[in-house]
């Protein structure tokens, strides 16, 4: 336990570091079995079940697969939004993403709603669906180091339920060198 305490700063970036690289080396069809299974686990909770309108995130560079999963919760007939990154002001927004045919290339490469489509306050969601490098056995999470979710959150009404999705080899014993403003979420799912 003491090793934990005096980790340093660097071992957040070689974690990160490390783990990017095994999300992007992962096999496409592993990467796709265990998004199924991710997605099972949260469709089957009741967080989700109750949800008319989830906060997701349009999955890239080797994350936990989510586009099947909004087109299947939209079949369900909940509304979806993605989050907006206005870079400059360093601020993450939820949008209305009806059609996921539509999405453009917003900053760092990401999916993102058109900017015509529709806002919306953050009290409004039911659930958020975060992604992460990699969440601890406590849910902290280590994002991947512009802090755009650790200020959403922040902002977000505690009530509303923040939900992890990961990899199983995402999952650590305990995140080095937490700070202040770093939020874990409610829960984590995994494979």
């Amino acid at each position: 336990m003491s090793g934990e305490l005096s980790v340093t700063q660097d071992t957040q970036k070689t974690l990160r570091e490390r783990l990017l690289k095994q999300l992007r080396n992962q096999k496409e069809e592993d990467r796709i079995k265990k998004s199924r299974s991710i997605e099972a686990k949260l469709f089957a909770i009741p967080e989700f079940q109750r949800s008319r309108t989830i906060l997701f995130y349009a999955s890239f560079d080797g994350e936990v697969e989510t586009f099947a999963m909004m087109q299947r919760a939209q079949t369900l007939g909940k509304t979806i939004a993605l989050p907006t990154i206005l870079k400059n002001q360093k601020t993450l927004t939820p949008v209305a993403a009806e059609d996921l045919q539509a999405l453009a290339e917003g900053p760092y490469g990401i999916l993102q709603p058109p900017p015509t489509a529709r806002p919306l306050a953050p009290q409004s969601l039911d659930l958020v669906i975060v992604p992460a490098v990699a969440f601890d056995k406590s849910n902290n999470r280590l994002g991947r180091g512009a802090g755009y979710y650790d200020r959403f959150l922040s902002g977000l009404p505690s009530e509303i339920p923040t939900i992890g999705l990961a990899f199983d080899f995402q999952i650590v014993e305990c995140l080095p060198q937490l700070a202040s403003h770093d939020h874990p979420v409610s829960r984590v799912i995994s494979n």
